[in-house]
């Protein structure tokens, strides 16, 4: 109701106090009435032809009925003069049906060429209005033809712009990831190879500074080779096994992102997102149990 009374409103200020619609109504019935104008005084026209033919005709019976009238009371009348008057009487007849049938022979003639000027008219009117809605329906068909096809194009290209840019979306993704999990596992190997120097470097340390106390040492030592070897084997285990895993879910992941469609490049994000989490919450928790293992390595040194 809003937009109805403010189209209204710009209406008016935009064309003033009469709108386009009631002009457009108002030219319509101008034009229907000086149609309807020119075809009534067409039909009148023709009308008052028709009326005064048959006028014309209706008077000259009427004048050949008078005339025999006449022509009986004289005859009544003048009986003795019969024979004069008979051969005027039949040339005047003859002159006036010759002269009534040259009439009605020009009636027909003009009726004739009318109706042949009509069928002609009419016939080159069917003509050019079939001309006329031909090729318009050509026109409508080629344009309607050729949008169809640039439409179509444009689709085309459309798909495959989205499906360019989704695969370099999803290989720049893919590059990243992979950098990543290749820094990620040069770490923790760095991070190993540093372990196991410290714990070489500590037990050698260790073994020249106390070989006076050579048994209690070798017992130590034995206990703690063992129990390092344990640790750093266990974890060297669950390292490879995490890695293992990583390269098996990344194999499968590599060989799924083939059929997957293009918008399936979120999820191989959001898993590498969880992998990263997990290493992350990994490593925290590795660098927690080495804090409690030096610390009670710490102890045992202590107390021995």
């Amino acid at each position: 109701y809003l937009a109805r009374k403010f189209f209204y409103l710009w209406a008016k200020m935009t064309f003033g106090q009469v709108l386009p619609s009631k002009a457009r109504c108002f030219y319509d019935q101008m034009i229907l009435q000086k149609a309807f104008g020119q075809w009534k005084e067409r039909w009148t026209v023709c009308r008052e032809g028709k009326l005064s033919l048959r006028a014309e005709s209706h008077y000259r019976h009427f004048l050949c009925r008078l005339v025999f009238k006449a022509w009986r009371a004289y005859v009544c009348q003048q009986r003795v003069k019969r024979s004069k008057y008979s051969v005027a009487e039949s040339h005047a007849k003859k002159q006036n049906l010759l002269r009534t049938w040259q009439c009605w022979l020009v009636y027909v003639d003009v009726q004739r060429t009318k109706h042949g000027m009509q069928s002609v008219a009419l016939a080159f009117r069917e003509k050019s209005c079939l001309r006329i809605s031909w090729a318009v329906w050509r026109r409508q068909c080629y344009q309607k033809h050729t949008g169809h096809k640039m439409n179509i194009l444009a689709l085309q290209h459309w798909a495959q712009s989205l499906q360019f840019r989704a695969w370099l979306q999803w290989r720049e993704l893919y590059f990243y990831s992979r950098n990543e999990k290749q820094k990620e596992s040069r770490a923790v190997t760095h991070h190993q190879h540093w372990e196991l120097k410290r714990c070489l470097g500590a037990w050698l340390g260790y073994l020249s500074l106390h070989r006076v106390k050579k048994h209690q040492n070798e017992l130590a030592q034995e206990l703690h080779r063992s129990w390092t070897l344990r640790r750093c084997f266990s974890n060297w285990r669950l390292l490879l096994e995490c890695r293992r895993r990583i390269h098996a879910h990344q194999k499968d992941l590599e060989k799924q992102a083939v059929s997957w469609a293009v918008f399936a490049y979120w999820r191989h994000y959001v898993l590498c997102v969880e992998e990263s989490q997990q290493c992350k919450l990994a490593e925290v928790h590795y660098r927690h149990h080495l804090l409690v293992l030096q610390k009670f390595w710490n102890r045992w040194k202590s107390r021995l």
